[in-house]
């Protein structure tokens, strides 16, 4: 029998590379794509080969709409049919406050964060959808605790596009609920990336209630849960990693 599949967005780092190698633990096969660092994307590729596992790796930019449908193309001819896709592509832009902000940048993390997810979910649900004859399948987006509290002084915008996460992960799994999809998101907290500015993590863990920062394989846990039967009937949930923040 065939493994899942299990598409990861900007996997060669950080949380999407953590998502990559504990899926291939649990016996998906992996596409992972990436925007520069190839290498790194074929060094997590290979840990997914030395599970026993397929992997892919594929260069795209998430918010260009060509891009994503080869993406998909893709995983299609190489892999098959997709089971899980995992969207974790997210770009902040520079530090500042709003109205310092360059209208490029807003431009630029919209179209990643938020029109990135929108068109892989398209895709997603149109190879995952009972409806289109599909075996249904499970999306789980990476939203951020940014869309509570809204990242003042830092990148208002990176969390209202995370606000914008939260609101498609709602009302697409109502939408698709009943084709046999289901959909998730996790929102992290700080998590000890190379995402972090400079010293910001020091900072914010000493407002933390459990006083460090996580790891990105503690978010990939919770994604890997929500896109395994063990979550069977969680639909429209957004599972809060961020130590109590």
């Amino acid at each position: 029998m065939s493994a899942p599949v299990l598409l990861v967005t900007g996997g060669s780092r950080g949380i999407g590379a953590a998502v990559a190698r504990l899926a291939a633990q649990q016996g998906y096969d992996v596409a992972l794509t990436y925007v520069r660092d190839g290498d790194a994307a074929e060094r997590v590729a290979g840990e997914v080969r030395a599970h026993g596992r397929r992997a892919l790796t594929i260069r795209a930019d998430a918010g260009r709409e060509e891009d994503v449908t080869r993406t998909f193309a893709e995983v299609d001819a190489s892999l098959g049919a997709l089971s899980v896709l995992v969207y974790n592509s997210a770009i902040t832009g520079r530090n500042s406050r709003l109205d310092e902000a360059e209208s490029a940048t807003i431009r630029h993390v919209l179209e990643v964060n938020v029109l990135g997810a929108m068109l892989h979910a398209r895709e997603a649900v149109r190879r995952m959808s009972t409806k289109h004859g599909g075996r249904g399948g499970s999306i789980v987006f990476l939203s951020s605790r940014a869309a509570l509290y809204g990242s003042p002084g830092e990148y208002v915008w990176y969390a209202a596009s995370k606000g914008a996460i939260d609101s498609l992960t709602a009302g697409l799994a109502r939408e698709v609920g009943r084709e046999g999809i289901r959909v998730n998101a996790v929102s992290p907290g700080p998590i000890d990336t190379d995402m972090q500015a400079p010293g910001r993590l020091e900072r914010v863990v000493q407002i933390n209630p459990m006083g460090r920062a996580g790891t990105p394989e503690e978010a990939a846990q919770a994604v890997l849960f929500l896109a395994s039967a063990a979550a069977s009937y969680v639909n429209g949930a957004n599972i809060s990693v961020s130590g109590g923040v």
